[in-house]
């Protein structure tokens, strides 16, 4: 909210002081709740392109829900979306998510196909921008990672290697989560397959990074406590972002943590906003016409998009 009101984004008729008030004494859940018809109005379902590989299988193991949580950085998530629209006939585009179990830090890259030599790719230059070393890759079991391209790649770096078990979604479920969140919500369903639509993703998501490591804070679960009534409760940490519960990690140098620092301090939360509502109008000029074409071919219904589009179209 100060770096709203120093760079003058507060200053519009519906910010009054009182909705200011309002707004800085309501808890994550309050905001959740109000936002809720909004979210389940843009709710959208894309389609799973995973196939399980019998290369390599089982020589990698396993990781489940259950499992004992990760207490240090480094565990990485790994899924992939695909930007296929409604038909996975020809070459679309896909993007590459990875996501930190402990920290919440996650990054994306969008890549041509599934082919190895692009995750391998993606993988390898996502890597540097993680502000920790990475430990553990775990992914599903999709082709596009049990094979020997990605496996030597990790044994090379001393990473190791994981996966989930198959059609166990709950294995996975914060890439899973992010997959939603963070790709469709910024990406949405529509098809990219041309290398336009593919560079303009290349610049959607270092912002779209910046935004959610940098100023969106996220609550982590901590445990259970029994309530008044008898029943289990969820207990959360306070909300921090990402890049906070890096520095709590103890992991990075005074000197590494104030390089970060001083780059970020600049940096307008609701610029990154426009530029990547910017980027997103771009993509659906492209796209639109195209998979809109392809859907009614095939007597399909995406007017679960129109809001979205609507809700950008207004930032313009």
């Amino acid at each position: 909210m100060p770096l709203l009101a120093a760079a003058g984004d507060l200053d519009k008729p519906f910010a009054t002081a009182s909705t200011i008030a309002e707004l800085e004494a309501m808890s994550a859940a309050t905001i959740d709740r109000y936002l809720a018809p909004a979210r389940r109005s843009m709710q959208l379902r894309g389609i799973s392109t995973t196939k399980p590989s019998p290369l390599l299988r089982n020589s990698i193991g396993l990781s489940k829900v259950g499992d004992e949580p990760a207490t240090v950085p480094g565990v990485i998530e790994a899924d992939t979306v695909a930007h296929c629209g409604p038909t996975f006939q020809g070459e679309f585009a896909r993007t590459l998510t990875m996501t930190d179990l402990v920290t919440g830090w996650t990054e994306n890259a969008s890549i041509r196909n599934n082919a190895a030599k692009w995750i391998v790719q993606a993988v390898a230059d996502l890597q540097g921008m993680f502000p920790f070393p990475l430990r553990v890759f775990d992914s599903d079991n999709g082709s596009e990672f049990i094979n020997h391209d990605v496996a030597d790649w990790l044994q090379q770096r001393d990473i190791a290697q994981t996966r989930s078990r198959p059609y166990k979604k709950n294995d996975q479920a914060t890439v899973e989560s992010k997959n939603n969140h963070v790709v469709r919500k910024h990406a949405f369903h529509w098809r990219y397959d041309t290398p336009e639509e593919l560079a303009l993703l290349g610049e959607l998501w270092p912002l779209v990074s910046m935004r959610l490591n940098f100023f969106t804070p996220t609550k982590k679960p901590t445990g259970y406590a029994t309530a008044a009534d008898g029943r289990r409760r969820r207990l959360y940490d306070k909300p921090r972002t990402p890049w906070q519960r890096v520095l709590a990690s103890g992991l990075l140098s005074a000197q590494q943590a104030r390089a970060v620092q001083t780059r970020i301090e600049s940096v307008n939360p609701a610029d990154l906003t426009r530029r990547i509502n910017q980027i997103q109008l771009r993509l659906i000029d492209l796209s639109r016409d195209r998979t809109e074409a392809m859907t009614a071919s095939r007597h399909l219904d995406m007017a679960s998009l129109e809001p979205s589009i609507r809700r950008l179209q207004t930032t313009r």
